[in-house]
């Protein structure tokens, strides 16, 4: 009998699972590094800024409407941090935060007096409104949940993604995307009513991490 015919069966019993295992080990996303390269991490809190100070200051929250509550997301004048946020991906058991990775965004307890939980949030969402995603203006407020990844919290997810020389952050979930409609847009800045609010927007808004 030829060797070579039995040893040719031996070497793809050898080499196929070391292909598949290849396969399914995907290295994890890169993390997300703050000003001084040090990884974004669960534990601490940070200052979303934006990438330029021509570009104004940091986060903050106000009422932009004629009631108390909920309080809504806007930017800051200049020189300003604004308010610190804590990260929380999809996973609550990992403590590195990761590029593209649903994670929900929380202001701390104690800039709040409203009754919503500060945890973002867009103020609406209207999966219906994909055929014309320019028909709606999903503004991002306060209220969200942390966890419970599903059809109900769609509205609680974002995303941080490297961009240019910076990050952007967007909205486009995968907690539930075999089996839910989904709005996929940047998060940027929108004038209304004398404020610059966060909404989601086709201009990303280029930003940077600040250890709190």
């Amino acid at each position: 009998m030829n060797t070579k015919s039995l040893f040719l069966p031996f070497f793809l019993l050898f080499i196929l699972p070391n292909s598949l295992l290849g396969e399914v080990s995907k290295p994890p996303p890169d993390p997300v590094r703050d000003t001084f390269g040090k990884l974004v991490r669960t534990k601490f809190a940070y200052y979303i800024l934006p990438l330029s100070y021509l570009s104004g200051g940091g986060f903050d929250l106000i009422n932009t409407n004629n009631s108390t509550c909920p309080l809504d997301i806007v930017q800051s004048g200049y020189d300003t941090l604004g308010i610190p946020v804590a990260f929380f991906p999809v996973n609550l058991k990992k403590s590195v935060i990761r590029v593209f990775t649903d994670l929900n965004i929380m202001f701390p307890n104690k800039y709040t007096v409203c009754p919503e939980t500060p945890v973002w949030k867009l103020d609406h969402y209207y999966p219906k409104d994909l055929l014309d995603p320019d028909y709606r203006d999903y503004f991002i407020t306060t209220g969200g949940v942390v966890g419970n990844p599903g059809p109900e919290t769609l509205a609680n997810w974002f995303k941080i993604q490297k961009f240019e020389d910076g990050y952007k952050l967007l909205h486009c979930p995968n907690v539930c995307t075999n089996y839910c409609d989904v709005v996929c847009k940047d998060v940027g800045i929108y004038a209304q009513n004398g404020h610059t609010r966060l909404a989601l927007t086709n201009v990303p808004f280029k930003v940077v991490f600040k250890r709190a």
